[in-house]
């Protein structure tokens, strides 16, 4: 039986890392989204929840080929990026926005439904004793969506750790700099005689996605302890 081997441990961590930094560049964006998906009433609204969702309705690859042209050495921002000194495409770091862009939907959505059902008469009575608008936001609305955000917040890092389509696409399955998990598991399942590594790097893969939820449902239930004390 195939075991794992060192590139694969390698593709483990580098997922988590590739996951960590996704989730944590888009949360303060994703967090401004569905605040004014929320709250907002402006003329762009139904463009800007279209391109929210995307993502989610394009096929991985297609994603992977939109950030190739627009991230790629030759592509308009690749382009401006590499002028600077930043390269993504075929870097780890390009793997974390083809993760971050995929698992932008599902960061959204829990995070709009939680403010959604803040009731309005809450931001209401704040405005009437004089609160300005930024007050409301960092001491009302984040704590009582708070429960949301962390179901966004694991949401995404699975979503970015499980991700393949727009990865391989945009960055390849580099060892060592863009080889993640699940393409290792593409990998593996396509050498011969390497069945027992694919399965095994499986379980680490499920292993992980329940480990998330785990620490969602404890995360989420302290939180909730914290802004709803009983």
């Amino acid at each position: 039986m195939t075991q794992i081997t060192a590139d694969d441990v390698g593709a483990i961590l580098l997922s988590l890392r590739v996951a960590a930094l996704a989730v944590a560049v888009e949360l303060p964006l994703a967090i401004l989204v569905a605040y004014a998906l929320t709250r907002g009433r402006f003329a762009g609204r139904v463009l800007l929840e279209g391109a929210a969702t995307l993502p989610l309705v394009l096929p991985p690859v297609a994603t992977g080929y939109f950030l190739l042209v627009l991230f790629g050495r030759e592509g308009p921002i690749g382009a401006a990026l590499a002028s600077v000194g930043i390269t993504l495409a075929f870097r780890w770091t390009g793997a974390a926005l083809a993760g971050a862009v995929m698992a932008f939907p599902l960061m959204v959505r829990p995070m709009r439904l939680a403010m959604e059902a803040i009731e309005p008469e809450v931001g209401e009575a704040a405005l009437t004793l004089g609160a300005p608008p930024l007050v409301r936001f960092f001491a009302l609305t984040l704590p009582l969506a708070a429960p949301g955000l962390a179901a966004g917040l694991v949401l995404g890092f699975a979503r970015a750790l499980g991700e393949f389509g727009a990865t391989i696409t945009f960055v390849g399955a580099i060892p060592g700099e863009t080889l993640t998990l699940p393409s290792a598991i593409y990998e593996a399942t396509q050498t011969p005689g390497a069945e027992g590594r694919a399965i095994a790097l499986c379980g680490v893969s499920a292993v992980l996605a329940v480990a998330a939820v785990l620490v969602s449902e404890i995360v989420g239930r302290a939180v909730v302890r914290r802004v709803r004390p009983a």
